[in-house]
């Protein structure tokens, strides 16, 4: 399933059947989304082997008419459109410089039918925890290393008789993680894999005995710092005739 049929299968989850005769002709909220998509793809910036660096900040500008019409929508619209952002983000490879956010804006010099898309680059001083989902509950990783296994003398305790009493540990020096075997009976793996140690990165499942251990990164960004108005990126789409 392609990114826009999720946004608009998503889209019928978060709106009322009412708005449904709304959207049977004119601009359709599928194409904000095709436009933010296709903005991130036009303006991401190879800065290093491994960093691509896209926009994070959108400004999409509507027709009167139509921006009535999806204010109708509310919130679940920005919220749907954010998920389309950062999923095809993460698709991708892109990287932000800071929090994303998009917002709708009335203009009168963009004709019916049409949308217009400014995007810019705002940096954010983002400070990142490091936390281990396990059984749905999250524990933050306090401090640089971190122990788990069934002992009562581990950081982390589970009650997993397939584990050693001080199983793996979890190192995290505020940028960077691991995972190390700790010379356990049974072994560890990382996403499906037999590992002895690895670097760690967001979302990866390490597992130890029958228990699955979820490593996260969770942002905690300040508001974002806009980069000066010559520095921004306009874009106009017109799906009328299916073209820019």
């Amino acid at each position: 399933m392609g990114l826009l049929d999720s946004f608009e299968k998503g889209l019928e989850r978060a709106v009322n059947s009412a708005f449904a005769k709304t959207f049977r002709s004119g601009l359709q909220p599928v194409e904000i989304a095709s436009a933010l998509r296709s903005e991130l793809d036009k303006k991401a910036a190879i800065v290093t082997r491994d960093r691509v660096l896209a926009p994070n900040s959108f400004t999409v500008r509507l027709n009167p008419a139509d921006a009535e019409r999806m204010s109708a929508l509310g919130s679940a619209l920005t919220n749907e459109l954010d998920e389309v952002v950062r999923a095809h983000a993460a698709k991708q490879g892109y990287s932000f410089p800071g929090p994303v956010s998009i917002s709708l804006r009335t203009d009168d010099q963009v004709a019916a039918g049409t949308l217009g898309v400014d995007s810019v680059t705002a940096e954010g001083r983002v400070e990142w925890r490091a936390v281990v989902e396990i059984s749905g509950r999250r524990h933050p990783l306090a401090q640089a290393r971190t122990v788990i296994g069934r002992g009562s003398d581990a950081d982390i305790t589970i009650p997993d008789p397939g584990t050693s009493r001080k199983h793996v540990e979890v190192l995290w020096d505020g940028r960077s993680a691991m995972v190390r075997d700790l010379g356990s009976t049974n072994g560890s793996k990382l996403d499906g894999r037999q590992v002895a140690q690895s670097a760690l990165a967001n979302g990866q499942v390490i597992t130890i005995g029958r228990t699955d251990i979820v490593f996260r990164l969770v942002p905690l960004a300040a508001p974002a710092q806009r980069v000066p108005r010559d520095d921004a990126a306009t874009e106009l789409y017109d799906f009328r005739g299916g073209g820019r």
